[in-house]
C-alpha cells in the first residue's frame, strides 16, 4: 500500500475582495480538503463551475443557484445531541431558545446544546 501524502491545495479567492461570502469560504475550504472534482460532485455542479465561482468569474448574472447548492451541501454541523447534520442556522436558533421548562425531553436536549462544542458560549470546553 502506498503512503498517501495529503497536501493542502492552494485556492485563490482574492478576486472576491475583503468581504468574501460565507459560501465561497465553505467552497474554498472543501476544495482545500479534497479537490475541485470531488467538491463539484459533492455539491452537484461541474468542476468548472467550482473554479469559476472561486475566481469570482461565474458567468451567470446571479450566483444564487450555486450558492444554495454549496450551503445545502457544505454548511452543516454534526449535532451530537440529535446525531444528525443540521445547518449552522438551526444550531444557532436551537441553542438561543429559552430553556423549555415545560418538557423534560426538550430540556435535556437544550442542556446538551448549551454544553455542545459547536456552541461559542460554551464555558466548559465541550466535555460532556
Amino acid at each position: 500500500m502506498k503512503d498517501v501524502i495529503r497536501r493542502t491545495r492552494t485556492v485563490d479567492i482574492s478576486n472576491w475582495g475583503d468581504d468574501v461570502p460565507r459560501w465561497i469560504v465553505l467552497l474554498a475550504d472543501e476544495v482545500r480538503a479534497t479537490n475541485r472534482k470531488i467538491t463539484a460532485e459533492r455539491i452537484g455542479v461541474s468542476r468548472s463551475a467550482v473554479s469559476l465561482a472561486l475566481a469570482n468569474r461565474y458567468p451567470s448574472p446571479s450566483t444564487a443557484s450555486i450558492e444554495k447548492k454549496v450551503l445545502e451541501a457544505l454548511d452543516g454541523l454534526d449535532c451530537p445531541a440529535l446525531a444528525i447534520t443540521i445547518s449552522a442556522e438551526q444550531c444557532r436558533d436551537y441553542r438561543a431558545r429559552p430553556a423549555p421548562t415545560h418538557n423534560p425531553m426538550a430540556m435535556r436536549m437544550w442542556k446538551h446544546c448549551q454544553r455542545c462544542p459547536h456552541n461559542p458560549d460554551n464555558q466548559d470546553g465541550g466535555d460532556q
